[in-house]
């Protein structure tokens, strides 16, 4: 009634996948080389083989360090500097204790003869400085011009130095009745005034003399 049946047992399945592989991989083949002779035109097209790389892993993630907590600051420690060496002073010693015999005045046997330094002579007195009369029309001055517009008369007084020479040195002005009369009068001093110099014992010295001069416009 039952037909005998055995059993067979199937095949693995990892060989029937290699063997569809396989066979799909023949078709493939196939149709690549013979396709172009069977439809005129019509070129496989080429197959790029890419290499396939696993992607590089990414950078490590930094992990960022704990912050070190500042360290406390130590105490600056405190040396004791040596003491400076003072220098002793000296000790001074005495005694209220007066002596007996204190020593007498020294005495001189033989002081020799007693020098008395005689006075220095007296200077000779000096003998002032006169006009030399060889020169009397060359005392008076030239009457200024602006004074002698101005219808006005005058009056100087100075102070001439006279030199070892018997010339006029410096002029110093005493009183003026205006600048126009003592610069005519400082100008003929020092270029026509002439002196005898003051001595002193026969020699000659310098001396200060006050000389007046008069200008009047009667005699301009």
């Amino acid at each position: 009634m039952y037909a005998s049946q055995r059993y067979v047992p199937r095949a693995p399945r990892s060989i029937s996948l290699g063997g569809s592989l396989a066979i799909s991989g023949l078709l493939l083949v196939g149709l690549t080389t013979f396709l172009p002779n069977i439809v005129p035109g019509v070129r496989p097209k080429s197959i790029t083989i890419v290499d396939y790389k696993d992607p590089a892993p990414p950078p490590p993630e930094s992990v960022p360090q704990p912050e070190s907590a500042p360290r406390p600051s130590q105490p600056e420690l405190y040396i004791p500097q040596p003491p400076i060496p003072q220098p002793q002073q000296p000790v001074m010693s005495g005694t209220t204790v007066m002596p007996v015999d204190l020593p007498g005045p020294v005495i001189i046997d033989n002081p020799g003869p007693t020098v008395i330094a005689e006075p220095l002579p007296p200077l000779p007195p000096l003998i002032a400085a006169q006009r030399d009369p060889r020169f009397a029309d060359a005392y008076q001055p030239e009457y200024p011009s602006s004074e002698l517009r101005a219808q006005r008369d005058g009056t100087v007084s100075v102070r001439v130095l006279i030199g070892t020479d018997g010339r006029v040195k410096a002029v110093e002005q005493v009183s003026a009745t205006s600048a126009a009369f003592f610069e005519a009068t400082k100008r003929q001093a020092l270029n026509k005034w002439r002196f005898k110099p003051a001595t002193r014992g026969g020699v000659p010295q310098e001396s200060w003399k006050t000389m007046s001069v008069r200008f009047e416009l009667k005699n301009a």
